[in-house]
C-alpha cells in the first residue's frame, strides 16, 4: 500500500484542526480579553531507506540519504497573549489591564481562576464579581448600609468610594491584585474567559498593579479580543487549500493503485 495515502490523511486531519482553531478565533472576535490561539505542527517519523554517508564505492560516501516522511501531527495549541484593543465604556466598574497580568477570581468551589476580562459588577451583597458572578480575589466589598455616589479604581488596583452627600469623604473598599505567570502560554483555557494554572504555566505570582513587571489598571475601559480578522481569513484559506491538495494526493495514490490493478488484469 502506498505511504502517500496515510501521509496525506495526516495532512487532512492537521488542516481540520487548524480550521477548528481558526473558527474559534473568529467566533470570539468580539469577546472581552480573548486571546487568539494557533496550532503548532511537527513532522512525523521518517523511514530511512538509505542513510546519508553510506559508502557507495571505495573511499566514496553518499552525500545525501534517502528518507521518506510519514506525515504531520499537531503538537499543541498556543495562546498568543498580545494586547487587544482598548475601548472606552464609561462604566466605572470596567477595568482594562495595560500590560502583563491577570485578574484572579474565585470559583464557588474555592478554586482559583484567572481572566483578562475586566467587565466587573457588584452582586446583591456588594461584592465585586465577574459577569458570571465569580468573586474577585482581594475581597472588594461595599458594606451594607453604605451609600456611594462614585466608585474609583486606581491604576494600582485600589478601590475607593465616595459617600453620597459628600465630595471628599473616601471609603477604601479593597485592593485588586494581579497575577502573572512565567509561562502564560501554558495556562489552560477553561471557557467563560477564564484560565487555570497548570504545571506548564508555573505558579502564580501575585502583586500590586504597576509593580514588579505587572500592568496597571485603567478604569472605564475594556480590553477587546486580539484576533485580527484578516489574518484569520488568510489562515482559513491556506488551510482549505492545503486540505484540498492533500485530498488530491490521496486521489493520485488511488489512481496509481488502480493502474497497477489494470496491469494485473
Amino acid at each position: 500500500m502506498l505511504r502517500a495515502l496515510y501521509t496525506s490523511a495526516t495532512g487532512m486531519k492537521a488542516q481540520e484542526l487548524l480550521i477548528d482553531a481558526t473558527a474559534n478565533n473568529l467566533a470570539n472576535v468580539n469577546t472581552n480579553g480573548f486571546k487568539r490561539s494557533h496550532i503548532d505542527f511537527a513532522d512525523l517519523v521518517y523511514a530511512t531507506l538509505n542513510p546519508a554517508g553510506t559508502e557507495v564505492a571505495a573511499g566514496q560516501q553518499s552525500p545525501t540519504g534517502l528518507q521518506i516522511g510519514s506525515g504531520v501531527r499537531a503538537v499543541g495549541t498556543t495562546k498568543v497573549f498580545t494586547t487587544g484593543s482598548y475601548a472606552q465604556t464609561g462604566n466605572p466598574l470596567d477595568v482594562a489591564i495595560e500590560g502583563d497580568g491577570f485578574i484572579k477570581v474565585q470559583l464557588p468551589s474555592g478554586e482559583a481562576r484567572y481572566t483578562r476580562d475586566g467587565a466587573l459588577r457588584l452582586d446583591s451583597q456588594g461584592q465585586l464579581v465577574t459577569g458570571d458572578g465569580y468573586l474577585i480575589d482581594g475581597g472588594v466589598t461595599v458594606q451594607d448600609g453604605v451609600s456611594l455616589s462614585k466608585i474609583n479604581i486606581g491604576a494600582d488596583g485600589t478601590v475607593t468610594g465616595i459617600q453620597s452627600g459628600s465630595t471628599d469623604t473616601a471609603v477604601t473598599l479593597g485592593q485588586i491584585q494581579l497575577a502573572r505567570f512565567l509561562n502564560p502560554a501554558g495556562l489552560s483555557s477553561e471557557g467563560a474567559n477564564l484560565y487555570a494554572a497548570t504545571p506548564a504555566s508555573g505558579a502564580e505570582v501575585l502583586g500590586v498593579p504597576g509593580q514588579d513587571g505587572l500592568g496597571t489598571l485603567r478604569q472605564g475601559f475594556l480590553e477587546g479580543s486580539n484576533v485580527e480578522v484578516v489574518t484569520e481569513l488568510i489562515s482559513l484559506i491556506s488551510a482549505q487549500r492545503a486540505y484540498e491538495i492533500n485530498s488530491r494526493a490521496i486521489r493520485a495514490g488511488d489512481e496509481m493503485l488502480s493502474t497497477t490493478t489494470d496491469i494485473v488484469r
